[in-house]
């Protein structure tokens, strides 16, 4: 009986992370736990312990773009990382660093491309933007430092090749310590400009 339960939770908590994929890509909700709360509403489950985690659910969202999008996601990520790179290039001067859909593979096009860039303070990246004639409009990220910890830092979107771009900017020393992913609760994957470069040989 309790090997019928397990089997049961997991067909559930499959269900369910198929279920938030779907409105993920669908949607262009980024956020995960607001997704998989649409997703138990929609198949009536109620039993929230048995729900899946955020690392189920962005593993469902890959497996979705990969089955129902296939060539076109590739392509689609393909121009996001060639953008990626351009825009890192244009902001060489403060370490950028690729975050996010764009770097694991799971943006669509509802998706930005997230930069972490590096500078004893936000206004030098905003000064750098505007001699290059680049508009943007800045906000306020809210990010876990520590798993007891947030943190608000400062950033600015704009679009490079048609795609938007955020940068958040973060402190010199900052390199060092990557914020905790809300994916899997570890630091965030960064890659610079050589990781960008590599990824896109192999695409």
């Amino acid at each position: 009986m309790a090997r019928r339960r397990t089997s049961e939770s997991e067909r559930t908590r499959r269900l369910v992370a198929q279920e938030a994929a779907r409105i993920v890509v669908g949607h262009g909700i980024r956020d995960y736990r607001l997704a998989k709360q649409k997703a138990a509403d929609r198949l009536g489950v109620g039993n929230f312990g048995s729900l899946p985690g955020n690392e189920e659910i962005e593993a469902a969202v890959a497996e979705h773009l990969a089955i129902f999008r296939g060539d076109e996601h590739e392509d689609h990520l393909r121009l996001m990382r060639v953008a990626a790179l351009s825009a890192m290039e244009l902001l060489a001067a403060f370490s950028p660093r690729l975050v996010g859909p764009v770097l694991t593979g799971t943006a669509d096009e509802n998706s930005a491309i997230n930069l972490h860039v590096f500078a004893d303070a936000p206004e030098m990246v905003a000064m750098a933007l505007t001699d290059l004639g680049v508009s943007y409009k800045p906000y306020e990220r809210r990010l876990k430092t520590r798993r007891d910890q947030v943190v608000g830092y400062a950033g600015f979107e704009f679009h490079q090749n048609g795609r938007p771009v955020q940068a958040t900017v973060f402190p010199i020393d900052g390199i060092r310590q990557a914020p905790i992913s809300p994916i899997d609760g570890r630091p965030m994957k960064r890659v610079g400009i050589e990781g960008v470069q590599r990824l896109l040989e192999h695409i």
